[in-house]
């Protein structure tokens, strides 16, 4: 159900987005007087094909293939043009109209960004208030004097309120100065200001969390873990654990969050472990032996369940203080979308340049695959999440095609550019060499993005 749900969400993904970049071309063409033959979305075998009875008698069509799109305009390189219709051939135009056709791809996945982004502030966005957790002895975050429950306000004098601001707004920063001024409030309500030195650490040398690379993590309060499925054939369904098992202890230890317990059965494999579980109103001691499986080259220990975090009563006080929602009016909804927008679409030009330079590993690169998880993963939390996720799908489309790399629409106003500056267009056999090239760099990154996503499905 869950693959089902993930190949769906994914093709909602890829068919919005393309509609999107691809009506901005198409969009802009006809204002410009430029006449349209084919608007198509997909590839292969048409599912739909309509045809406007009035005007240009554009052809629209739903292809079976949904990865990509296009948009046919009248050219007279593709084929025989008539004379009363030249002047509205692609070819024939301004070369100030070709580069605003080609630049509105781009420009219409951020315009959907930033509106994706806005519709999710309008509607209310679940987050969780960015309390420091465990700070750990000899790190970055230990050094800048961080202390557990510190509220991070500010980094570099940006405003963060929630976990998600803090996340974005760090990894920006770095990637501008590895030396961070962060300031705090304190668990007795002083504020405080850590000077936090990333110099030392390369953040994106791998696709571990980066945030926790610093030393430390997010508060949440402590609480028990939930036993939500047990697998099939797994070391619990072997030791008898049920659904809806709250794990009390493990061996000597009391069980404090769902990470404790994760952790400690990681580093238990084919060891026994002793469980103290509550079920309904009766306590219960299980023996279990995690099984034990080889992930990346570290053997580690699994029980074969999915767990979720158990509160007390006592800790609804602290939990009403964490969790919040954020709204805001249309207009503040609307500044804080192009804000998103412009502060992921720059961050994700920096991390391409660390990718270049080898500061930043190719493991962060994601296909296909990766994306379809994703999409499934926020589909099923929720509507706000997964236009979250489209808008950040969407800006990352439009600043991939704002590359100069020949085949994307970057490429073709490379070409213009030359066009401008030395008076005429760049030469056949010149766009013809830039399309080899092109392809090839397309293809590398294909085959570096495919590689990733196959090791995560089999590590």
């Amino acid at each position: 159900m869950n693959i089902l749900i993930s190949i769906i969400a994914f093709i909602v993904t890829i068919g919005v987005l393309v509609a999107v970049h691809e009506f901005g071309h198409f969009w802009v063409a006809r204002k410009l007087g430029i006449k349209v033959l084919r608007f198509a979305i997909g590839f292969g075998t048409p599912l739909w094909t309509y045809t406007s009875k009035k005007g240009d008698k554009t052809e629209y069509v739903l292809a079976a293939i949904p990865f990509g799109g296009y948009v046919k305009m009248l050219d007279e390189r593709e084929g025989n043009v008539s004379s009363d219709e030249v002047h509205r051939a692609f070819n024939r135009q301004a070369v100030w109209k070709r580069f605003l056709v080609v630049l509105a791809g781009p420009v219409f996945n951020f315009i959907f960004a930033i509106a994706a982004f806005a519709a999710t502030y309008m509607i209310g966005v679940d987050s969780v208030r960015p309390y420091v957790g465990t700070v750990i002895a000899g790190t970055p975050a230990a050094q800048a004097g961080f202390q557990e429950r510190d509220k991070i306000v500010a980094i570099n004098n940006s405003d963060v309120s929630s976990m998600s601001d803090v996340r974005l707004t760090l990894l920006n920063q770095y990637l501008q100065d590895p030396k961070l001024t962060i300031k705090v409030q304190t668990k007795d309500d002083q504020e405080a200001t850590r000077q936090l030195d990333l110099s030392s650490l390369k953040l994106l040398a791998d696709e571990k969390d980066y945030f926790t690379k610093t030393g430390m993590s997010f508060w949440r309060p402590p609480h028990t873990a939930k036993i939500m499925q047990v697998l099939p054939e797994s070391a619990a369904a072997k030791a008898g654990l049920k659904k809806d098992d709250i794990i009390l202890r493990h061996d000597q230890f009391k069980t404090t969050s769902v990470a404790s317990i994760t952790k400690y059965v990681h580093q238990h494999a084919n060891k026994q472990i002793e469980l103290q579980i509550q079920r309904q109103s009766e306590l219960k001691t299980i023996l279990i032996t995690p099984k034990a499986k080889e992930i990346k080259g570290k053997t580690i220990g699994l029980m074969g369940v999915h767990l979720a975090r158990q509160y007390s009563d006592k800790d609804k006080k602290d939990l009403e203080s964490l969790f919040f929602v954020y709204h805001a009016s249309f207009g503040d909804a609307l500044a804080q979308g192009v804000s998103q927008t412009w502060k992921m679409s720059v961050m994700t030009l920096k991390v391409m340049g660390k990718l270049i330079v080898g500061e930043a590993s190719i493991k962060n690169i994601s296909g296909p695959v990766t994306i379809a998880n994703y999409a499934g993963v926020s589909a099923t939390i929720g509507f706000t999440v997964y236009l979250s996720f489209l808008a950040i799908i969407s800006l990352s489309l439009g600043v991939l095609n704002l590359l100069p790399i020949p085949m994307l629409d970057g490429g073709h106003l490379f070409y213009y550019l030359i066009e401008i500056v030395k008076g005429s267009p760049v030469s056949e056999k010149f766009e013809a060499a830039g399309a080899q090239v092109g392809m090839v760099l397309v293809g590398m990154l294909m085959v570096i993005a495919f590689y990733n996503d196959i090791m995560r499905l089999i590590g």
